[in-house]
This record gives C-alpha cells, sequence and structure tokens, in this order.
C-alpha cells in the first residue's frame, strides 16, 4: 500500500491543532504535490523534502507523490510540517517502517542537509501532544522548551537520519535533558530601595495580594516606576500550570525561555508609543501582543495618558475576561491575557498640580483635556489608585528606618495573604467571580448599610462595588484573612476609588 499517515501539529494562537499528514505514490508523472491549504513557506517543503531525503541517503520516489495536510480548512504555515512530510514519504515507499507512527507526532524544519531545524510553538504543541497520551520528536534547538512539559515521552534528533535510524530500531533518541525547576535568583530591584511613599508601598503589596490593577499619580522624579519595578520582586511565583501557560506563549513569538527563570512572573513595559496591534496582538497571521507576553505577570505603562486613546480603550474587553480574541477573514485566533495592569501618570501635563514646592503652568481646561486621555470606562476597571507625592529631601537622606523592608520581607506576607484567598477560593481576590463574592465578602448589616451609603455619596458603579469588596478582602487576608470585612478594611479599599 502506497499510503502512509504521519501526525504533526499547526500553530494556530496557543492551542496547536493537530495535523494529519497523508502521503500516497501513485503513477504519472514524477512530482510531489501538496494539497489542505498550504501556505507558500509550506508549498516550498517540496523542495526542502527532496533534497534532504537524497541527502541522507534515501531514494526519493520517482512517482507522483501527494502530500494532504488535513484538516484542510485549517491554514498552515512554517517549515513545521517537513519532517512529518518526509517521514510520511519515506514511509508510503516502504524505506522506513510504519509501527512507530502511529502513536508519535513530529515537529521540525528540515535543511538541505537533513539536519532538523528548531521551530516556534513547540511549547503548546507538546502540551496536547502529552493531552493525547501521544509522543514527540522535536528538533534538538527546542530541547529547553522540551525539558520543561512533565509526564510526556518527548525525544530530540538532529537530522533526519537519526529518525529514520530510531524508526528501524537501530538507535535510541534522547530525551531533552533534565528540566531546571525554574526557581533560579533573578537581580530584580529591591524594595528596601524606596525611602517613604507609605501610602504608595501600602497599595503595591495590597494589589501584589489579590492581583489587582493599580494606577500611580504624582509630579515627576516621585518614584512610580521605581515602585512599579519593584512589583515583580513581591509577587509570588508562578505554579507550574501558570509557568507553562506563559511560556507557551513565548514559544509563539520565538522568543528563548530561559529555562533557570521560567518560574518567575514576566514584567512588560512598552513604550507609549506602541500600537493597538502591537499591545493586543494581531497582524495578517495572528501574534501576540504585549497583554499576552505579560499574562500571569503584569503590563506596566508608564505615562499612561501619552497612551493614544483608541489603544487604551482596548484593554478594556481584556481586562475582564482574561483572554483576546482576534480575528481576521481567514483565522481566528485566541491569546491568553490574564494580566495585571500597572500604570503611572502625572497630575497634569506640566506634571505639578498640587506640588507643594512647584507651581503648576497647567489652565483647568489642559488638565481637564490631558486626565481625559483616560477613560472613564478604563479607569472604572482599575481597582486602587494611590497619589505618590514629592518625598522630603531630608528623608531621602536619613539612614533606613523600619518602614524601609526589603523585597523579601514583603513578598512573605504576599505570599501568606495570598494562600489564604487560594485556600478559600482557589485563585487570588481579583479574579474571584460574583458568587464567590457573595461568600466570601460577607459584610454584617451595620457595615452593608455604611458602605452602600459610601457607595451612593461617591456616585461609584456596580462593577466599582464588586471591586471595592475585592480589595476589601485582600486587606482583610493581609490581617490575618479570618472572619468577616469590617469597617476598616472597606475604608482603606474605598480610599484607593478617588479617581
Amino acid at each position: 500500500m502506497s499510503l502512509a499517515v504521519t501526525l504533526s501539529r499547526a500553530q494556530e494562537g496557543v492551542t496547536a491543532p493537530q495535523v494529519m499528514v497523508e502521503v500516497h505514490l501513485s503513477g504519472g508523472l514524477p512530482g510531489t504535490h501538496i494539497v489542505g491549504l498550504p501556505e507558500a513557506a509550506v508549498r516550498e517543503a517540496r523542495d526542502r523534502v527532496r533534497v534532504a531525503i537524497q541527502n541522507t541517503a534515501f531514494t526519493y520516489p520517482d512517482r507522483k507523490v501527494t502530500v494532504n495536510l488535513a484538516p484542510a480548512e485549517l491554514p498552515k504555515d512554517g517549515g513545521r510540517f517537513d519532517l512529518a512530510i518526509a517521514l510520511g514519504i519515506l514511509a508510503a515507499g516502504g524505506q522506513v517502517p510504519r509501527e512507530k507512527l502511529d502513536d508519535c507526532e513530529f515537529l521540525g524544519e528540515l535543511a538541505l542537509s537533513g539536519a532538523i531545524r528548531g521551530v516556534c510553538g513547540v511549547l503548546p504543541a507538546l502540551l496536547r501532544a502529552r493531552a493525547r497520551g501521544r509522543r514527540m520528536v522535536v528538533p534538538r534547538a527546542n530541547a529547553a522548551e522540551a525539558a520543561l512539559v512533565p509526564d510526556i515521552d518527548v525525544m530530540v534528533a538532529d537530522s533526519l537520519a537519526e529518525v529514520c535510524g530510531w524508526l528501524h530500531n537501530a538507535s535510541t533518541l534522547p530525551p531533552p535533558g533534565r528540566s531546571h525547576d525554574g526557581s533560579g535568583a533573578v537581580a530584580c530591584p529591591d524594595m528596601s530601595d524606596v525611602r517613604g511613599q507609605l501610602q504608595a508601598r501600602r497599595a503595591l503589596e495590597i494589589a501584589a495580594v489579590g492581583g489587582h490593577h493599580l494606577l500611580m499619580v504624582g509630579p515627576p522624579g516621585t518614584g512610580k516606576t521605581m515602585l512599579a519595578e519593584r512589583l515583580p520582586g513581591i509577587l509570588p511565583p508562578l505554579t507550574e500550570a501558570e509557568a507553562l501557560e506563559t511560556c507557551a506563549v513565548l514559544s509563539v513569538t520565538g522568543q528563548p525561555v530561559d529555562p533557570a527563570l521560567w518560574r518567575h512572573r514576566p514584567f512588560r513595559a512598552p513604550h507609549h508609543t506602541a500600537s493597538a496591534v502591537a499591545l493586543v496582538g494581531g497582524g495578517s497571521y495572528p501574534r501576540p501582543g504585549e497583554i499576552s507576553l505579560a499574562h500571569n505577570g503584569v503590563l506596566f505603562l508608564d505615562e499612561l495618558p501619552e497612551f493614544s486613546r483608541h489603544v487604551l480603550d482596548v484593554l478594556r474587553e481584556p481586562l475582564e475576561s482574561g483572554q483576546i480574541m482576534i480575528s481576521r477573514a481567514a483565522r481566528q485566533s485566541c491569546f491568553p491575557a490574564q494580566f495585571q495592569l500597572l500604570a503611572a501618570m502625572n497630575p497634569c501635563p506640566c506634571g505639578y498640580a498640587g506640588d507643594p514646592r512647584q507651581r503648576c503652568q497647567c489652565t483647568p481646561d489642559q488638565i481637564q483635556r490631558y486626565r481625559g486621555r483616560v477613560s472613564g470606562p478604563l479607569l472604572d476597571r482599575i481597582d486602587l489608585a494611590v497619589e505618590v507625592p514629592r518625598v522630603p529631601l531630608a528623608e531621602l537622606g536619613a539612614p533606613r528606618s523600619g518602614h524601609d523592608e526589603d523585597s523579601a520581607t514583603v513578598r512573605q506576607r504576599v505570599i501568606r495573604a495570598r494562600d489564604h484567598a487560594l485556600q478559600r477560593a482557589g485563585r487570588p481576590n481579583a479574579e474571584i467571580s460574583t458568587r464567590e463574592l457573595e461568600r466570601d465578602c460577607a459584610l454584617g448589616p451595620a457595615e452593608r448599610r455604611w458602605f452602600e451609603t459610601a457607595l451612593e455619596r461617591l456616585g461609584l458603579s456596580a462593577r466599582a462595588y464588586h471591586r471595592t469588596l475585592r480589595v476589601a478582602r485582600s486587606i482583610a487576608d493581609l490581617d490575618g484573612g479570618a472572619g468577616l470585612l469590617d469597617r476598616a478594611h472597606l475604608a482603606e479599599a474605598l480610599q484607593y476609588r478617588r479617581f
């Protein structure tokens, strides 16, 4: 029978759908035809595969070769199917046995010499193959990614000849090596470098506990960026599942994954000139943007009003849903975007409104237009807003006090407080649902009446009501995490909604 089937994986977002590579040899004029909605790079595989097979000392069939990539409606791009196509052609011609092809998937681009080059998106493919209980052969260039996925039989190869030797039981393919635990030391800026700013430090700690979005407002040079850069150092480490999700996004973009640091939370800080596509993702072939690269980590937007209002407003849906759906005429891709937004801005165009040491030169209309660049619906989705005033010069030069804690001390408190939330709901407080909110943020009769009166006077929305309760729950977790929310927790949460 001149028909063989091999398995591979396409790249569509982070889903990596399965592709069956069907190869048939028939009579007629010699030639190779690839069908199944292949893009240009896939159509060119016929030349790469033919020369690679010949340079590996195998015979390329002198017959009509038809390669079908199924499902036919799924677009295929890149050179990731080269290895599977080559093995299918060899198996259809009886040059390699087919027994090991049934439960194994293959990824890799072939060089003309027969060497196997690395490809993008290996990690999502490995996760899907593991869910199906299959083995996988990947290029040695992707061994670091492959080593991160536990409980899967994955092998690495340098060349087509090595894979064929394994299929003939003449040799073995090595595993990708030992996976690093990802807890390597990284030089994060330390909280002890920050002098003063007790309220901003407190807000940063609350945001770290619950995964809340935070906005810092203050004059230039007061430490807003300095504080933001220290947030990753006080956040809990990623769980294995979260780390694999985050690394899968990096794998799709082709960025390297550091095995020693793969459990650390990402920190992305795009420039304010970034476009909407750069921020949320897109393109003819959808690729993840900054919000997906910050998945399970922090997205820092400095000089928030300097971003285009259109660019900022595209963040509103991902902030609620935790994912971004990018639709194009030919395809649709979904990327994860469960990020923590951290933003900083000046109070006015010149930056000195409300500063006792510098006179503001802006008119009320200029200040209103400046602040109006950030829409109300976006501000309503930010849980905490805190002022970062100028620190007195005497305090900057004074010896460190007990309030200048280092990141390790703050991180221990954050981990203990977040453990309360994980034991209670299985997720950070910022992600709990409305039904869980009623259960975990119960108020006594007196506290409820007081809270409703305060919300009415402040004119807050229903979304702000729920978000304020989540922040109060995080504050209570910092205080021990037990019992009902009291008025002190609610009052502190309300003071962070002064937009």
